[in-house]
């Protein structure tokens, strides 16, 4: 649990900066909006720009786990969608929601836990977890987004608004475009990579504190069915994603045992920042998703220490 802990607590530590930052008025009320248009304009654009461009798509040449991680997570991430649409949840927040029990921290837990626990043999598929998650479930998520946003228009206006707020949104068209290098052969120059990485490298630590600051302004009670929600999401989160995919990881794809064990480590993070992000930049409420946050980060301590006792590492 401790070393779980070592790569969990400097999470905490970026929340709880963002939180004191508000109380203590280090950063005012404009600073949160700032702050996450910097995110969703500059610093995540350039993460997902640098995974792709600097993958080696000879290393990700492995569709069974993808079909195995990524069967748990489109699961549980329509599923949502279902059950919150059943509930006239709107598209947009359904989306958001869906975010919320399906979308893992892979990037900034993911990688340090697999390295730790694992071995330098899991992170070929960790980067594909990771690409999965902030490239894919991220990219149909805003597509679902947008077309809610749309929703009160003729379809083929929808269509038009919809395609044009996608082509202009840096989150889809960064790794899109990152995509012509790998498959290029050509790499990407040693200055930029410098550039990518510093400018990248602010996107997660950035949101943290962004979740911190929107906590400190939240109301301390919170409503019953925003209770409930936040309970069902976080159960499909630590629970419900990782068994869908040990299933499919065992027994549909029979995967090799590290395969396995990457596969569930990677369902069974807590919730990203993207969704939180997504919520604050198309002003949604973000109440639902930042307790997400923080309790599935919270709670995946015990479970993640769990599941590393149970394969013995």
């Amino acid at each position: 649990m401790f070393s779980t802990l070592n790569v969990v607590l400097p999470i905490f530590a970026l929340i709880l900066v963002g939180w004191l930052a508000r109380k203590l008025k280090i950063l005012g009320e404009n600073a949160l909006a700032e702050l996450n248009r910097f995110v969703v304009y500059l610093a995540l654009p350039a993460l997902l720009f640098d995974i792709i461009a600097n993958a080696k798509w000879g290393d990700l040449a492995q569709p069974r786990f993808i079909m195995a991680f990524s069967l748990g997570m489109i699961c549980v991430f329509f599923f949502t969608i279902f059950i919150q649409i059943r509930r006239t949840r709107h598209l947009a927040d359904a989306a958001i929601d869906a975010l919320n029990a399906g979308y893992a921290n892979t990037g900034f837990i993911g990688f340090p836990l697999a390295l730790v626990f694992l071995g330098h043999e899991s992170l070929a598929p960790t980067l594909i977890a990771t690409i999965l998650t902030v490239c894919v479930v991220f990219g149909v998520g805003i597509v679902l987004i947008e077309t809610g946003l749309q929703g009160e228009v003729r379809r083929r206006i929808i269509f038009a608004r919809v395609a044009k707020s996608l082509i202009c949104n840096p989150l889809l068209f960064s790794p899109a475009i990152a995509m012509i290098i790998p498959l290029s052969g050509v790499s990407v120059p040693g200055s930029i990579n410098v550039f990518l990485k510093l400018l990248g490298g602010a996107a997660s630590p950035c949101a943290l504190i962004a979740l911190g600051l929107f906590l400190a302004g939240q109301p301390t009670r919170k409503a019953q069915n925003q209770n409930a929600t936040v309970a069902m999401l976080v159960i499909l989160k630590l629970l419900v994603q990782p068994l869908i995919t040990w299933w499919a990881a065992t027994y549909l794809f029979a995967l090799s045992p590290l395969l396995i064990h990457t596969s569930v480590l990677m369902a069974a993070l807590p919730t990203g920042t993207g969704p939180f992000m997504l919520a604050e930049f198309y002003r949604r409420e973000a109440g639902t998703t930042s307790q997400c946050i923080l309790i599935s980060t919270i709670i995946s301590l015990f479970t993640l220490s769990i599941y590393l006792y149970l394969i013995g590492v």
